[in-house]
């Protein structure tokens, strides 16, 4: 296997290490990755994560472990385990379809990497699509805001709606940022923080509930966030907070759209009422853990409803920010997105 690098993932001497973002902003630390167990883990501790980055990193696995000899069989067992480490992120599922595909024959290591290598260039690709497709939609001087991250850190190229702002911040357009923190895992805080710092793009955080008021005083002239699965009907899963933004931007008519490649599309979900939506651990709710530890403000036995996601319905999108272009609530009726 050739050696790639990414923002969160890189392939070394046929070794794969992923850089693990519970640690970041202030600590960056790679971790050697060679089991599936170790994937799986990684994946459902938020080490490795977006849904982009976590299809692609499963699949660099894969190919890894082929080209170390694991038998095509033990490939199509591992695949299905890594499928599932993520419910509701449906690129892990095409991606990992992608590799079963090719899991057959006398040469399939060599097919395996072949695959896991085309599928990092094509999110690369489809990367710069959206990122064009998306900054044409801003304006000079306008004020974005976005929700998590969804970056280099949840892509391997330079990601969805992060991608778009930080190229509309390269043409020139002399936008301001406001990052919402998300809540409760502060992907927003920790990471898209981290990654403005980078880009040099310029920004301030907040608090998730200070968006409306923003909105309200006119601080807000454009939305992008990302998404983890798109269904037929143009209703998404995103990180929990999401629905509440775009709820927000309808009554305060601020344009809101949501930035995914085509393989975020899901045309077996007929709307979002049956994308299937992770829960995660209470603590993460009772309090705050990190590389500086855990700190409990809640009573340890306190009851916790925890959703990794929540779904916006289509009629609350402006727009769909695709690789293949931009769609509106007419396209996505018409089925636009039946033949992404």
């Amino acid at each position: 296997m050739q050696n790639l690098t990414a923002l969160s993932l890189k392939t070394e001497q046929g070794q794969l290490f992923v850089l693990d973002q519970t640690l970041l902003p202030h600590r960056q630390q790679w971790l050697s990755c060679s089991t599936v167990t170790q994937m799986v883990s990684m994946i459902k501790n938020l080490q490795l994560r977006g849904a982009p980055a976590i299809g692609i990193g499963a699949c660099l696995l894969l190919a890894v472990r082929a080209e170390q000899g694991a038998s095509c069989e033990q490939l199509r067992q591992d695949a299905e385990i890594l499928r599932a480490a993520r419910p509701t992120a449906v690129n892990l599922m095409n991606n990992i379809d992608s590799m079963l595909k090719v899991l057959n024959g006398p040469d399939y290591a060599t097919a395996a990497v072949a695959c896991a290598e085309a599928l990092f260039a094509e999110d690369v690709a489809l990367c710069q699509q959206m990122a064009a497709h998306g900054a044409a939609l801003v304006q000079p001087d306008e004020q974005l805001l976005t929700h998590c991250n969804t970056g280099g850190l949840a892509t391997v190229g330079v990601g969805t709606a992060l991608g778009v702002i930080n190229l509309a911040h390269q043409q020139g357009k002399n936008i301001r940022l406001w990052v919402d923190e998300t809540r409760p895992l502060l992907q927003g805080g920790r990471l898209t923080a981290w990654e403005c710092e980078q880009l040099a793009i310029p920004y301030q955080l907040i608090c998730d509930n200070m968006a409306a008021m923003l909105m309200a005083r006119g601080q807000v002239d454009r939305i992008f966030v990302g998404s983890d699965r798109i269904a037929a009907n143009g209703d998404f899963a995103n990180k929990v907070g999401t629905y509440s933004l775009a709820v927000l931007a309808q009554y305060h008519q601020v344009p809101f759209y949501v930035v995914a490649p085509h393989t975020t599309v899901d045309l077996n979900c007929a709307d979002g009422s049956v994308i299937p939506i992770e829960q995660r651990d209470g603590n993460e709710v009772r309090g705050v853990s990190g590389a500086f530890g855990q700190t409990l403000w809640a009573p340890e036995t306190a009851p916790v409803f925890n959703p990794a996601f929540d779904v916006t319905p289509a009629s609350l999108v402006t727009g769909w920010v695709l690789d293949t272009g931009v769609y509106s609530q007419a396209d996505i009726a018409k089925g636009a997105l039946q033949s992404k």
